[in-house]
């Protein structure tokens, strides 16, 4: 299904249960919502549950230019606003973290419980360069070349031969350049950390053991106040597929645990 939101058009699925609460997926960059299969089989009979393309990725308009994260927050702000989603749980993923990052700082009356998965909080020089790389490589030589050394950040070297990594390097290599390179500039210029003692939502921060992406993981886990970290052994940057069972137990037991007096 496709929503006018923002500007664009933005592609959106519902599944689940009509009338149940709400549970909305974000998902990495170079990815899609078919990402979060495993989730969607696992709390469908529980949740309503609503996936979509971030901008530039998917069947969702991918405009030229370089995107901001405050711009892909107010896309999927829209996005519930147009599909009157007043309240939902989040959970987002890399790139779909730091969405969920902002959002939650900026309009907190949107989320109830907030999942950050495999994500940061801030962007270093050594970092910013490795952007500037990947960005130089898409517009020179197109999407093909990042395929396998994103597979290698994303996945343990033991699971990189199963058959749901040939649908992930498919996703990658289908991602368009503009999309690619516009999410790539926004997430270059990510830095929450002075402000991540503000988010006041019952958090989840939860990482792959061997996702190089762990320690800042781990930093929002100890800086968001009462935050649980859960570390998922044998899981990489794409713990959702990777270890779906171990993500799957992780997020059905914050989600149904007692509220915790925060907003």
């Amino acid at each position: 299904m496709k929503a006018k939101v923002n500007g664009i058009e933005v592609n959106y699925e519902i599944h689940g249960k009509e009338g149940a609460p709400w549970l909305t997926f974000s998902h990495s960059l170079a990815c899609s919502l078919r990402m979060w299969e495993p989730q969607v089989a696992a709390f469908q009979d529980r949740f309503r549950i609503l996936l979509y393309d971030t901008r530039g990725h998917g069947a969702t308009e991918a405009p030229k230019g370089a995107y901001t994260l405050d711009m892909l927050a107010e896309d999927l702000r829209q996005l519930l606003a147009e599909l009157k989603i007043k309240r939902t749980h989040y959970c987002g993923l890399s790139m779909g973290g730091m969405i969920g990052q902002v959002v939650a700082l900026t309009d907190p009356g949107v989320f109830d419980r907030v999942v950050l998965a495999d994500t940061g909080h801030a962007q270093t020089p050594e970092t910013r360069k490795q952007w500037e790389e990947r960005i130089n490589t898409a517009q020179t030589r197109g999407m093909q070349p990042l395929v396998e050394p994103t597979i290698e950040r994303w996945f343990t070297k033991d699971f990189r031969g199963k058959p749901i990594v040939d649908t992930i390097r498919k996703l990658i290599a289908s991602t368009p350049v503009p999309g690619y390179v516009g999410c790539c500039h926004a997430i270059s210029n990510l830095n929450t950390t002075a402000r991540l003692k503000q988010i006041k939502h019952p958090v989840l921060a939860i990482t792959g053991e061997q996702d190089a992406a762990a320690p800042g993981t781990r930093y929002i886990g100890d800086n968001v106040p009462g935050a649980k970290l859960v570390v998922i052994p044998q899981a990489a940057h794409i713990a959702n597929i990777e270890q779906a069972d171990a993500f799957n137990r992780a997020l059905a037991e914050f989600l149904s645990s007692p509220a915790s007096g925060r907003a």
